[in-house]
């Protein structure tokens, strides 16, 4: 008898339990349908809105000081200000073009330098340390040299960023270049492959996905060396309208130039996944569960 009722209860038990699975399933099936039918550009968004609304409503409840921390209207108010009197097109575009030429130099710089130093010994034994002890100096640490050897021109603000750019395209272009599938190599050079098919055709399509990562980790760095940069006695370009707000004590100015500074990053890493998708069409890689 108790061995009939064991098996009649573990028979029951599944029947019993099997509505509320189903509904179960049902209802996640449910919410996860209710939340792909949303964009994915406006599910990316969410998280600056959800900022966005918490400023606004510190700002309202008086969670925030509205003196030392303005509310987003007053912010809007004080860019388009700024917008209408030509300001803050000048100030933007003269930025935009520090971090524009810096980008591109330290792009150039960088990949030479780990193509030298991963294809052969002798370029990394040369090349790799000295980047490696530039990597651990800090870039503000550099302005005071700089601006004693260039003076207090472009040519300090341009180094500060194309050093800052080189120098994260380098770290991840050579390990990239070193991480290459041996296999590969040996097989194209079996093949007699001329050495420049060799660089073109198997290293750095091969690298690229470390290049990018690098480039990723570039631009934020040049938009961090702009801070810096534009603290050398110059008269245009966000960082300087930064420090001017900060010395006039206009704390809405400020919030603006951070606003500005996350819209620029997040351009910046939109421009990146741009590049992968065109870039690394091939690789079939994992993008996350839905």
């Amino acid at each position: 008898m108790g061995r009939g009722q064991v098996m009649t209860a573990t028979a029951v038990a599944p029947e019993a339990a099997g509505p509320d699975l189903v509904d179960i399933t049902a209802i996640h099936i449910r919410r996860k349908s209710l939340w792909a039918l949303i964009p994915r550009p406006l599910r990316r968004l969410m998280g600056p809105a959800l900022i966005l609304l918490a400023w606004t409503v510190g700002s309202g409840t008086g969670l925030l000081n509205t003196d030392l921390f303005p509310p987003p209207t007053d912010v809007a108010a004080t860019a388009w200000r700024l917008f209408d009197n030509g300001q803050l097109a000048t100030h933007i575009g003269a930025s935009a073009v520090r971090v524009l030429v810096g980008t591109v130099l330290g792009i150039l710089i960088g990949v030479v330098l780990a193509v030298l130093a991963g294809l052969t010994r002798t370029g990394e034994d040369l090349l790799d340390w000295t980047m490696q002890i530039l990597k651990a100096v800090p870039n503000f640490a550099l302005t005071p040299l700089l601006i004693i050897w260039m003076g207090i021109g472009e040519g300090p603000k341009i180094v500060l960023i194309t050093t800052g750019v080189a120098i994260a395209i380098y770290i991840n272009t050579y390990s990239g270049i070193r991480g290459v599938d041996r296999q590969l190599v040996e097989m194209a050079q079996t093949l007699e492959a001329p050495r420049r098919t060799l660089i073109t055709q198997v290293i750095l399509p091969g690298a690229m996905p470390n290049f990018l990562v690098g480039l990723r980790l570039g631009l934020s760095s040049a938009w961090l060396s702009l801070i810096f940069a534009e603290m050398i006695n110059t008269t245009e370009g966000i960082g300087f309208l930064m420090s001017r707000a900060q010395t006039n004590l206009q704390f809405d100015v400020s919030l603006l130039v951070i606003v500005i500074y996350a819209i620029a990053g997040l351009l910046s890493y939109s421009l990146v996944r741009l590049l992968e998708r065109l870039l690394l069409s091939w690789r079939n890689g994992f993008d996350g569960v839905s």
